[in-house]
């Protein structure tokens, strides 16, 4: 009979177990799409690392590419090398690579993927099938690993680092890291939800529960009942959520991969186990039952405490504390409880402060003579900040999330676009081949007439410590970037800071910095640095410091003519633009004078266009999941709204009975709706312009030493006013249909002073 009473208010408010329902499995969906994304990220990323870390390879003095035959006869001359053929397909399949696990049997433990060379799945294929692919057209490039970077090669052959891309680095890191603060918001906007939903049950249910204890039934057997009741709802939901939420992920896997392959080298590794993820629902369903069951695990006096003026000012004081630990954080850890506290104290004040905002404007109306109704409003509009309080919280952070994350991804787009633009200003790219003498190529270069600006690019490595030090500082080891000489494809670069006239000085002896190793080291414009150069030492002031994003190391820029004559370059390229000349012509003479029929020639503007496309599509999943959060918020609050109005449906068909016409009353619904949806999205505002401060001047600074500017959108404010109105204006329709029907009775058991 217990189990008939309880599920009786379910059949009398089939809504709100649907409600319920459909609020438990939406979170499940949303929590699960994203942790099978992170997760599968992250361990792509590990295993790729894990693929071709500390990897060389063999290549051939002669400047001629590696062949199969040079594969076999290496191996018979007893060298420890293995196959690995990577073959661009054209989009959606894209790359895969080839490999021999024979061969990389030689590897031992150090083999890619563990002591068996085990790398199943995608991208990795047998190498016959790879070959198979390359000669139907695709394009296919064929490396030779070694086993050892000591090996003992013949003559004809040496080896090089391997690398087939820029490593992932800090950018790589920096996105996960978005992946996992954006992970950690919807789990707790989710919470929110979650809970607001069922305590608005409990509430509908306070009279049928008070009952059943007046017939002898305890307080301890109801609250029982209650948690299997809710334990078996969570289970009965989570099933399906799981399901929804892995294809969630795969649906937005697809091009989050490819982004991921493109920008950094990795592909999303395909598993063997098709199982759902059981272990995000182990924590969907600990969070529901954990929000749920709070207010039975937290004295009341607490409880009350809490919305008392008294625990309005402890969460003023837990606000500003937040703040506070931020702007002063040492670390990214304290930046990170900063922001929990900051969100703590938003939430537990934002509902008060709207509820009281609109109460005293309420008075302020009806003593400065204003419209009755309007004055009605507002006080409605109190009452409806306190019953709705979690939805408006949750609504109010989801909003903050993805204005911060559209500020954050289209000032990463618009600033990584002037980069690229920056760095690849020339239109070809020339890389001098193992061996060769590059200065050979600079001097073909000058002889050429016709040909327009040009740079040599020299990379290698060095160590710096600040001149004053008197040899007590720590000497800190960097990357070199030389190039020379200094013209018109440098001449624009937009330097974060710059003394005057830059690159003239830095021509005549000067260095540029970037800003990771300015923020390590609090270098300034001025200063003056010992940089050692292949055991040769030069003293030289820092003229500009410049952006370089998605890296981890500290860099220096020098001219050309500061190296030494020791310096042994571990990298050199051409940037050239033909100008009258043809790159084809450029290329050959180049290719004559090294001696070599394999150059590599790119052409900047259709890497700059896939370099821009790619990474539009990394930040495809961030706006997704926000936006998807946004729309889990909005659907609660209009659920919310909507189950809320029905309560009061009683009181607002009280206006028709005192004589308001049914046309103006329905004016007043939608315009009390859409005030309560455009009020929580202006006090999200404050929050997601603070949100975006955090995310580009303190926690990617600390993280990853560089920044990003700081700027926001408002026309991105309208377009989410819009979306906040157009809520409003779906609850006045949903409750344009409820006044509709017959007059409900007031539950005046439920409600006391100023909400009845």
């Amino acid at each position: 009979m217990l189990v008939r009473a309880f599920i009786s208010h379910y059949r009398r408010h089939p809504f709100q177990l649907l409600a319920l329902a459909l609020m438990i499995t939406l979170a499940t969906m949303l929590w699960t799409g994203v942790t099978v994304l992170t997760d599968q990220a992250r361990n792509s990323l590990f295993q790729s690392e894990e693929a071709v870390a500390a990897r060389v390879q063999v290549v051939r003095t002669d400047g001629q590419p590696v062949t199969v035959d040079d594969f076999a006869w290496l191996r018979m001359a007893g060298v420890c090398v293995a196959p690995w053929l990577e073959v661009q397909r054209p989009p959606p399949e894209g790359r895969v690579i080839g490999i021999d696990p024979l061969a990389l049997g030689c590897f031992g433990e150090s083999a890619p993927g563990g002591e068996a060379g085990d790398l199943d799945g995608e991208p990795f294929m047998d190498i016959s099938e790879a070959a198979m692919l390359s000669a139907k057209g695709a394009d296919s490039q064929l490396y030779l690993l070694a086993g050892t970077d000591d090996e003992s090669l013949p003559e004809t052959y040496a080896l090089k680092d391997f690398s087939l891309s820029p490593p992932t680095g800090e950018l790589a890191d920096s996105f996960l890291l978005n992946l996992d603060a954006l992970s950690l918001l919807v789990l707790l906007i989710t919470g929110l939800l979650v809970r607001s939903v069922h305590r608005l049950g409990l509430a509908q249910r306070r009279d049928s529960l008070a009952l059943l204890h007046r017939f002898g039934v305890p307080r301890r057997r109801v609250r029982q009942l209650l948690v299997l009741e809710l334990m078996a709802l969570t289970a009965l939901c989570v099933l399906p959520g799981l399901w929804l939420g892995a294809q969630l992920a795969g649906v937005l896997g697809g091009g989050f991969g490819q982004a991921l392959d493109n920008l950094f080298d990795v592909a999303l590794y395909a598993g063997s186990d098709e199982s759902l993820p059981w272990r995000a629902a182990g924590v969907m369903v600990l969070l529901v039952l954990a929000v749920c069951l709070l207010d039975w695990v937290l004295p009341r006096r607490w409880q009350n405490a809490a919305s008392s003026g008294r625990g309005l000012r402890v969460a003023g004081l837990v606000l500003l504390a937040g703040l506070t630990g931020v702007v002063l954080a040492p670390g990214l850890g304290w930046v990170f409880a900063g922001t929990a506290l900051v969100f703590a104290g938003a939430g537990w004040l934002t509902p008060a402060l709207l509820a009281m905002m609109a109460q005293r404007l309420s008075g302020s109306a009806s003593d400065t003579g204003v419209s009755p109704l309007l004055g009605w409003r507002r006080r409605e509009l109190a009452v409806m900040f306190r019953q709705l309080a979690l939805p408006v919280v949750a609504l109010q952070f989801a909003v903050a999330t993805v204005l911060a994350v559209q500020a954050l991804v289209t000032t990463f787009e618009n600033t990584f676009d002037d980069w690229l633009a920056q760095r690849l200003e020339a239109e070809f790219y020339v890389e001098v081949p193992v061996g060769a003498d590059a200065e050979l190529g600079a001097a073909q270069l000058r002889e050429l007439e016709g040909i327009g600006p040009w740079h040599r690019v020299t990379r290698g490595e060095a160590s710096i410590s600040p001149a004053d030090n008197d040899g007590k500082g720590a000497v800190t080891p960097v990357d070199l970037f030389a190039l020379g000489p200094v013209g018109e494809l440098v001449a624009d670069w937009t330097l974060l800071e710059s003394s005057a006239r830059p690159w003239q000085q830095l021509a005549q002896g000067g260095v540029m910095i970037n800003e990771q190793l300015a923020r390590r080291q609090n270098l300034e414009v001025g200063d003056t640095l010992d940089v050692t150069i292949a055991d040769t030492d030069i003293r030289v002031p820092v003229v500009a410091v410049y952006a370089d994003y998605g890296r981890p190391a500290g860099e220096v820029l020098i001219h050309r003519a500061q190296l030494p004559e020791a310096f042994s370059a571990g990298f050199e390229s051409f940037s050239v633009n033909p100008g009258e000349r043809t790159m084809a012509e450029i290329s050959d003479r180049l290719a004559d004078v090294w001696d070599t029929s394999n150059l590599t020639v790119r052409d900047n503007a259709s890497i700059r266009a896939l370099a821009s496309r790619v990474f539009g599509q990394t930040f495809l999943l961030t706006r997704a999941i926000s936006l998807l959060t946004l729309v889990l918020a909005a659907v609660a609050l209009l659920i919310m709204g909507w189950v809320f109005f029905t309560t009061r449906a009683w009181y607002f068909q009280l206006l028709a009975v005192w004589g308001l016409p049914a046309t103006m009353l329905r004016r007043q619904l939608q315009r009390l709706a859409v005030t309560l949806t455009l009020s929580v999205t202006a006090a999200a505002l404050p929050l997601g312009i603070w949100l975006t401060w955090v995310l580009v001047s303190r926690i990617n600074p600390l993280a990853f030493g560089w920044s990003l500017p700081m700027a926001v959108y408002p026309m991105f404010w309208l377009e989410l006013g819009l979306v906040a109105a157009g809520i409003g204006l779906v609850i006045a329709r949903l409750m344009r249909r409820q006044l509709e029907g017959p007059t409900p009775l007031p539950p005046a058991s439920r409600m006391t002073g100023a909400e009845r």
